[in-house]
C-alpha cells in the first residue's frame, strides 16, 4: 500500500484505497490526480515525493468525495501546490461540509461529521483546460457525483476516478454510490467504447481493456433498479424501500450506509420515476413510491 507504480512513460499511480495518479512533468516537477483520504495519506504521499526527489506543483481532483481530496490541505500546506477541481466539485472541495449536508439532506449529526464524509477544506480553484499540463485531456464522467472528471495523459493513460467499481467490490457491497443514475449509465456507455494504452480506475485494477468491466457495472445498475422497482410493487415510503432493499441485499445499516446508500436509493427512485417505472404520490401526508 502507498507504493509508486509506473503505468506507462511518465504516468504513474500510488497504490492506496483510492488510487492516486502521479504524472511527471518537466524536470523534477510532478502533479497528482487526487490526494487520498486524509492527512495521513498526504504524509505518505509526501514521503514518496521526497524519496523520489520530486516536487509537487498541482493536484487535479477528479471530484470532491472525501477519499479523493483528504490529502489536499496537508500537501498544499507543505508544498504550496495548486489545487484544481471541476465545476461544483470545486465548491465542495473548498467547503467540505457541503458533502455531508447534501448526503444527509440537512445539517449532519455528529456521527456524520468525520473524515470519511468530510475532508479538511482546501483552497481549490476551478479546473479548466487551460490549467492542465500540455497534452492532457479532461474527460467528463458525470453520474457518480455532480461533475466528476477523468484525465487522459500524453502517454495515452486514462484515469477514470470512480466511474466504475471492481467486480469484487460490486459482489461484496452490491450497491455503489450514484448521484445521477441516468448520467452514470451514459458515462459507462461512453467508457465502454473507449480505447487507451491503459486505464486506471480508482477502485478497480489497472487494465488495457475496460469494456467488460464497464458492462458489468451497467448490468449491476440495472439489477439494482429492477430490485427497487420490484420492492415498490406495493406503495411504500422511502424508509421502507431502503429497509427492504438492505434485507434483500443482506446488508447492515450504519449511519454512513444510511446516507450513502440512502442518497443512492433516492436517486434510483427519481430515475425510475422519470422512466415511468414507478410513480410517487402523497397519502396521509406521506410520500409513497409504487411501481407503475
Amino acid at each position: 500500500m502507498y507504493e509508486l507504480v509506473n503505468v506507462r512513460g511518465k504516468s504513474f499511480y500510488i497504490e492506496s484505497p483510492a488510487k492516486i495518479g502521479l504524472v511527471k512533468l518537466d524536470g523534477d516537477k510532478v502533479c497528482l490526480i487526487d490526494s487520498g483520504s486524509d492527512k495521513e495519506a498526504g504524509r505518505k504521499i509526501r514521503k514518496i515525493l521526497d524519496s523520489e526527489g520530486l516536487k509537487l506543483t498541482a493536484i487535479f481532483n477528479t471530484h470532491s468525495n472525501a477519499d479523493h481530496i483528504g490529502g489536499n490541505k496537508y500537501l498544499q500546506s507543505q508544498t504550496g501546490c495548486k489545487i484544481y477541481a471541476p465545476d461544483i466539485e470545486c465548491a465542495f472541495t473548498r467547503y467540505p461540509i457541503l458533502e455531508a449536508s447534501f448526503l444527509y439532506g440537512g445539517y449532519p449529526m455528529k456521527e456524520l461529521r468525520h473524515k470519511f464524509l468530510m475532508a479538511q477544506e482546501s483552497n481549490a480553484e476551478y479546473l479548466t483546460p487551460e490549467v492542465l499540463p500540455d497534452g492532457w485531456e479532461i474527460i467528463p464522467l458525470p453520474g457518480h457525483f455532480f461533475s466528476m472528471a477523468g484525465f487522459r495523459t500524453p502517454d495515452d493513460v486514462v484515469y477514470l476516478a470512480d466511474c466504475l467499481s471492481s467486480v469484487e467490490t460490486l459482489k461484496k457491497y452490491r450497491i455503489s454510490f450514484i448521484y445521477d443514475v441516468g448520467a452514470y449509465i451514459s458515462t459507462l456507455e461512453t467508457v465502454k467504447s473507449m480505447e487507451a494504452e491503459a486505464f486506471v480506475p480508482s477502485h478497480a485494477p489497472v487494465t488495457d481493456e475496460i469494456s467488460g468491466l464497464a458492462q458489468y457495472n451497467i448490468d449491476s445498475v440495472n439489477e439494482i433498479a429492477d430490485i427497487i422497482a420490484g420492492i415498490c410493487r406495493e406503495p411504500l415510503n422511502f424508509e421502507s424501500v431502503l429497509q427492504r432493499l438492505f434485507s434483500v441485499l443482506n446488508l447492515s445499516m450504519t449511519f454512513e450506509q444510511y446516507v450513502l446508500a440512502g442518497s443512492t436509493v433516492r436517486s434510483y427512485l427519481s430515475w425510475l420515476k422519470d422512466k415511468g417505472r414507478v410513480k410517487a404520490y402523497f397519502s396521509d401526508n406521506m410520500l409513497l413510491w409504487e411501481a407503475e
